[in-house]
């Protein structure tokens, strides 16, 4: 029989949970898994679930902002995003997080198709199992016909749908609806859905949470199974102007179109060898594809934050952010028959530029203010 005296303290404490966080950073940062601790911060007591959201879940937002800040490569961050799935494994396999008895019901947990960005998925099905669900971890990227007939074969009490990319609102849209079809009522979350889960009421979900911890609580109470025969345009009469169907369509004639403007702006792009010319082109796509997901929602904040976002991402890469102005120029004229589109751009770019040139940032026009984006 073990003493009390025997068996360590809870550590509930916020400086304990950070001393775990920051030693799993370390490893991650390190790309030495070993020195990730889990084990050890189970042994000092601090609960499973504790462990996933504050320990595993805070070490990858800070891989995803170094990112950003680009203080980590790509690879660097697909090793730390993988290191931290490791240990969620490991600690699913864990004596000491055994999930709760008896069992509550049956979820789905998956991505929406074209979403790599799953580890915010599988903390929420790690957080479920140890709340009682029976879980279908389905990963990442599930396409909707596959999800569906999985629905179909374990008739689950309902899907949790994940996503993080604004461009695969469509996609999520599509999904959600063909899940609730099926009579399976969906809880979505995700930067996809908005960060207060604006996307998330307006496609239709029955329920929407902004982290894992706060879905479990919400699905503390039940939600009702239903049938659904509503259509996209029942959620969103604006696309029957057909401006993102359009847009949408004709999306790769509009990055040559920009970039080949771009040649005449700016003669040196002339000059660009085929990787600067790929990552320019790329860089177009991302911006033709986000203005898709803002008509698609009719919600000129889905364009605007990603192109702040992506000035920010630019900057800390020696890239002039302004060069990002002459792109939406062209782009703007390209669609000046499209008034909802235009608007959007024009309102964005305004919004681009009042951020630029806010008290405080950084010179938008630093380096080679001649290079685009």
């Amino acid at each position: 029989m073990t003493t009390s005296s025997t068996v360590p303290p809870p550590a509930t404490t916020g400086d304990e949970v950070a001393r775990h966080a920051d030693r799993l950073w370390q490893a991650v940062r390190s790309g030495d898994e070993h020195a990730a601790g889990a084990r050890a911060a189970l042994a000092d007591g601090v609960p499973a679930e504790t462990l996933l959201l504050d320990v595993i879940g805070r070490v990858q937002r800070k891989v995803g902002v170094e990112w950003a800040a680009n203080r980590l490569t790509v690879a660097q961050e697909h090793a730390a995003t993988a290191i931290n799935d490791r240990v969620i494994a490991m600690l699913a396999q864990h004596p000491d997080a055994a999930p709760a008895q008896p069992e509550r019901g049956r979820v789905t947990v998956a991505c929406v198709d074209g979403e790599w960005h799953a580890l915010p998925a599988r903390l929420l099905a790690e957080v479920l199992r140890l709340r009682g669900w029976r879980v279908d971890y389905l990963g990442a990227q599930v396409p909707a016909p596959h999800l569906i007939a999985h629905l179909h074969l374990t008739n689950p009490d309902l899907v949790a749908l994940s996503g993080s990319l604004v461009t695969r609102l469509p996609t999520a849209h599509a999904t959600l609806t063909a899940c609730q079809a099926t009579g399976v009522p969906v809880l979505v979350g995700g930067a996809v859905f908005g960060s207060d889960g604006r996307h998330a009421h307006q496609l239709g979900a029955d329920a929407w949470a902004p982290d894992a911890r706060q879905a479990a609580e919400r699905l503390r109470r039940p939600l009702a199974r239903r049938a659904s025969d509503h259509q996209v345009l029942d959620d969103l009469p604006h696309l029957a102007d057909q401006e993102y169907t359009l847009v949408a369509g004709s999306a790769r004639q509009l990055v040559r179109d920009v970039l080949a403007g771009l040649e005449s702006r700016f003669p040196a792009v002339r000059d660009y060898d085929d990787r600067q010319r790929d990552h320019t082109a790329q860089d177009i796509a991302h911006i033709v594809e986000f203005l898709g997901a803002a008509l698609y929602t009719d919600d000129s904040e889905v364009f605007s934050g990603f192109l702040v976002w992506t000035a920010d991402v630019l900057h800390a890469r020696a890239v002039p952010p302004v060069s990002l102005l002459p792109a939406l120029d062209l782009l703007e004229h390209g669609l000046r028959d499209f008034p909802r589109a235009a608007g959007l751009i024009s309102r964005s770019r305004q919004a681009l530029s009042e951020a630029l040139h806010a008290p405080g940032r950084p010179d938008p026009e630093r380096n080679d203010p001649g290079k685009p984006a």
